[in-house]
């Protein structure tokens, strides 16, 4: 296995790679940490470009122990919004990984840890796309999979969770709180804890995006990235991510500054980050349409906060008009369909750019995080009588 320990991220404690482990003795997350030097030696641009596309061909800067558990994790395309905001604005689209969200790529890397070690029944609190994600991987991997969704979860996530096989409760309360029940269950043996940073490896799945977008854009980073923002996974395994492509010799030394978006309802990051505060307080009363980012309270909150200082850029809160209207805008002009917190995202971008924050020139990479279709939208059809119409009418 080329992972060569693992170590708390806040106190940089050692941990022995090939066993299980939850936070560290801080009650943080951990970090897996990499052979570089042997990755460097594998890899190479060319090597990667003859590689078949997808997930798995960054082989040697992942956990790599037994062969992965996979739907068919394929490399999603960035496309331009020129309509909605000119040719630098890009989008990462994850809505066409499978289960039709981001949260496969993290749940493929966290359940092929879970069949490498034995691990036969996995829990974990989410908002939807996540459980849906575990509930799918884990019926592949043969692991028995349970699932807590606070009462706002989208019902097709629901739903979908429930499809693959996985007990699904719908509970009272935030995602924190389903998390503290999901915890305790962990605590008396019952199941195996896969909550957001509460297992090393997720994080390891996520910061493909990151490998991917690079590659993508001729292994030039964009000059800004903006993130959807609830647990923070993806922008941590991100930022992680850049540091393991420079140590191989892919990159040179550039970082995109990184913008952590949230909803007004619920933004305990943008909170800590304009007081200047290391960690974030809980969001009380969290309430926005952009359900997977409704978090509250998040364990890699310093991690989030550290990545966007350090590239300095910014945690930024937007309204839930200017979502539905960034959806709605980028469906009619460019064809293309945000989810929810996708539309955040272009929200953020619309306000930073207004804000002088970001520059119409610069190169940004907005990110996707699920399949529109998977959330409700307004009907604005009309209804037709074929009888009494005629073509005229139809314009």
């Amino acid at each position: 296995m080329n992972v060569t320990h693992l170590e708390c991220s806040l106190t940089g404690e050692r941990y022995e790679a090939g066993r299980v482990h939850n936070l560290s003795r801080a009650g943080k997350p951990l970090l897996v940490r990499y052979d570089t030097d042997a990755a460097k030696r594998a890899l190479s641009r060319d090597s990667l470009a003859s590689r078949e596309p997808g997930m798995w061909k960054w082989r040697e800067l992942l956990p790599n122990g037994i062969e992965p558990v996979s739907l068919g994790e394929l490399e999603t395309p960035v496309v331009a919004l020129a309509r909605t905001g000119g040719p630098n604005l890009l989008v990462k689209d994850e809505g066409r990984l499978p289960t039709g969200s981001f949260k496969a790529r993290g749940l493929a890397m966290a359940v092929t840890m879970a069949k490498q070690f034995g691990i036969e029944r996995i829990a974990m609190p989410t908002n939807g796309n996540a459980g849906a994600a575990l509930a799918a991987y884990g019926a592949r991997a043969g692991i028995e999979t349970i699932v807590i969704c606070p009462a706002e979860t989208p019902e097709i996530n629901v739903t979908e969770t429930a499809a693959y096989g996985a007990r699904v409760y719908v509970a009272d309360g935030q995602i924190d709180e389903c998390g503290a029940l999901v915890g305790q269950g962990a605590a008396e043996g019952r199941w195996f804890d896969c909550s957001t940073l509460k297992e090393p490896y997720r994080l390891e799945g996520k910061k493909v995006m990151g490998f991917e977008l690079a590659e993508q854009l001729g292994w030039e980073l964009p000059d800004a990235i903006f993130y959807p923002t609830g647990g923070g996974t993806g922008l941590i395994g991100m930022w992680k991510g850049f540091d393991e492509l420079e140590a191989v010799g892919l990159i040179g030394s550039k970082r995109p500054r990184m913008y952590a978006v949230q909803a007004e309802g619920c933004a305990p990051m943008v909170r800590a980050f304009e007081r200047g505060e290391e960690f974030a307080e809980r969001w009380e009363n969290a309430a926005t349409v952009a359900t997977g980012i409704r978090v509250p309270k998040a364990v890699g909150d310093f991690l989030i906060l550290r990545a966007v200082r350090e590239s300095g850029g910014a945690a930024i809160a937007v309204s839930e008009d200017a979502i539905l209207q960034a959806v709605e805008d980028a469906a009619r002009d460019d064809g293309f369909l945000f989810c929810p917190e996708g539309g955040a995202v272009l929200a953020a971008w619309r306000k930073a750019l207004a804000n002088g924050v970001v520059g119409k020139d610069e190169r940004v990479l907005l990110f996707n995080c699920a399949n529109g279709n998977k959330y409700p939208l307004p009907d604005r059809s009309k209804r037709l009588d074929l009888e009494a119409a005629a073509p005229t009418l139809l314009l």
